[in-house]
């Protein structure tokens, strides 16, 4: 089943879903078919079915748009753990991450999908000495991605709009792209999330729909919030969005509050993403 350009979605970890037909059955409630799914590693958003889990997805009609990757020790607490353990970023833990990819690549080609979204971890600033190890890193995991037939798309947030242009550019990759999350500018502090669209429109494979303020001091985090009570201007950025041509599904992404808030924030965030888009229309 194709998707609509700009189709309202969610993603299945917002749901806080833990099998996939449960997934299907808030999906139904809200009156979505499209899905950013996880991949369920067995330590991170794992799944009931465990090795069956796409050959059940699949069989229940989802309309899939892509996977995330989330790595086992991943520490969000504040901005400073994730720097240390998120994505590529700490070298001992990047052979185990690149193994780790490989089997979420295998069950991205095995739900049938071609994009798989994650977030690199912190990228280095240019003058850094550890940028190059950190880039090659990123390199074999585009490569890994390509043998399999798969783009490898990067969340935004960790660093600067320009920043991550630049490793684009670096890398020189054409299997690589953006995942662009507009609300973790915010969360990180690291730029206007409008003119983030502008700098990266032509990378930009995939959309995380989040709403957030931006921290109140250095160090600490931005503040998560429902969507159209925060910062970043949905009409601002669906219409950036439109203008730099993107075409995919809006997956609406709340990592905030029990699985009822969040499924009535969800809801109600695509209520408010209705009648933006109808406005821009």
């Amino acid at each position: 089943m194709a998707i609509s350009p700009l189709e309202i979605g969610v993603c299945s970890w917002s749901l806080q879903v833990t099998s996939i037909p449960e997934l299907k059955g808030f999906m139904d409630l809200l009156g979505m078919k499209a899905v950013q799914i996880a991949c369920g590693d067995p330590h991170h958003a794992s799944w009931e079915e465990g090795d069956e889990m796409p050959k059940v997805a699949l069989a229940a009609g989802l309309v899939m748009t892509g996977t995330m990757l989330g790595f086992p020790g991943e520490d969000y607490t504040t901005p400073a753990t994730i720097q240390k353990t998120g994505g590529f970023g700490d070298p001992a833990t990047r052979p185990e991450r690149l193994a780790r990819l490989e089997w979420a690549l295998a069950r991205t080609r095995a739900l049938g999908l071609k994009d798989m979204m994650l977030h690199a971890g912190f990228l280095p600033d240019p003058k850094d000495p550890s940028r190059r190890a950190f880039l090659d890193t990123l390199g074999e995991a585009a490569s890994l991605a390509k043998a399999k037939g798969i783009t490898l798309a990067f969340e935004t947030g960790q660093e600067t709009a320009d920043l991550l242009l630049e490793t684009m550019k670096d890398l020189a990759c054409d299997n690589l792209r953006i995942n662009f999350d507009p609300a973790n500018m915010l969360l990180y502090d690291k730029g206007d999330p409008i003119r983030a669209v502008e700098i990266l429109g032509p990378y930009i494979q995939s959309v995380h729909v989040k709403d957030a303020f931006r921290p109140q001091a250095v160090g600490e985090w931005g503040t998560e919030v429902p969507l159209g009570q925060g910062e970043v201007g949905m009409e601002k950025f669906l219409r950036g969005l439109k203008m730099a041509g993107y075409t995919g599904a809006l997956c609406i992404e709340r990592e905030v509050g029990n699985q009822a808030a969040r499924f009535a924030d969800i809801s109600n965030g695509a209520k408010h993403l209705q009648n933006v888009l109808a406005g821009l229309a």
